[in-house]
């Protein structure tokens, strides 16, 4: 019950608090692939307010074809809940189709390293952050729920908690879309690269609660099996998951009510309600 009426008392601040987070727009250079891309970082209130204290951060990733700005512009209310949680949320930039990989036909294209460490070393060393496992989420939807969970698993030093929005967290039966090939080689001729790629083959690397995860897809979402798939091998291997399945489809709509309880599970988690 108590759980209950903090959530509910969250969410009633939310609907009538102002916006007073803060949005900054920045240029995060790559060292392995010395270029910089832009990433957003969204403050809360309590960040100029409590000058000596230090914030929990998740990672929120766009999905194919978008960028760094999508979360910010098309599900702003992501700023309201940063000043209700007292949380930072950054924003990377995946580079249009990167599907944050460090890809092995191109030894130029590093987003597994700018995202999962690269960026995060920045944001630790230019922001009051709580830099340890127990206080970094990340997430993201379509291609950045396969980052989010793909980055989680295999960077668990760096992240305690990892999540999907309709992820596409098997790739493999999508061969001809979104640049995977250009990434990864034809699934045809390089079956290995599709196999070892995909957040579905990663699951071997977790221990039940080593890593808090939570995956939701809309049930008209064409990567509804996928996400199934994934809920039953963890339910196989013994890992403790939250899984959602609830009405809707491959957008912004579902997205943006998506978020909502993910950042509230990350949340949870930071504060030691999520085990």
């Amino acid at each position: 019950m108590k759980q209950i009426f903090q959530c509910w008392a969250g969410l009633l601040l939310l609907a009538g608090s102002a916006q007073a987070a803060k949005v900054d727009t920045l240029n995060i250079m790559s060292p392995t692939m010395h270029k910089s891309y832009k990433c957003v970082v969204i403050r809360p209130e309590a960040y100029d307010k409590k000058k000596t204290e230090r914030f929990p951060v998740v990672y929120l990733l766009h999905g194919y074809g978008g960028n760094y700005a999508n979360w910010v512009t098309k599900a702003p209310a992501i700023q309201q809940l940063a000043d209700v949680y007292e949380m930072m949320v950054v924003c990377p930039d995946g580079n249009t189709g990167s599907w944050y990989l460090d890809s092995p036909m191109d030894s130029s294209w590093k987003f597994e390293t700018y995202v999962g460490t690269e960026i995060p070393a920045y944001i630790d060393s230019h922001y009051r952050t709580l830099a340890d496992r127990d206080h970094r989420a990340i997430t993201g939807l379509s291609m950045g729920g396969h980052g989010g969970l793909y980055l989680g698993i295999r960077h668990q030093q760096t992240f305690g908690a990892a999540g999907s929005m309709s992820g596409g967290v098997d790739i493999r039966p999508f061969p001809q879309k979104w640049d995977l090939a250009k990434r990864l080689g034809t699934r045809d001729e390089h079956l290995d690269n599709w196999n070892n790629y995909t957040v579905i083959n990663q699951t071997t690397r977790l221990k039940d609660s080593a890593l808090a995860l939570i995956i939701d897809c809309g049930v008209k979402d064409f990567f509804i099996n996928v996400n199934r798939n994934l809920h039953q091998q963890l339910l196989q291997q013994g890992i403790t998951h939250d899984y959602i399945e609830r009405p809707g489809q491959h957008n912004w709509d579902y997205w943006s009510n998506s978020v909502v309880y993910q950042l509230l599970f990350f949340h949870r988690f930071f504060t030691k309600d999520v085990k």
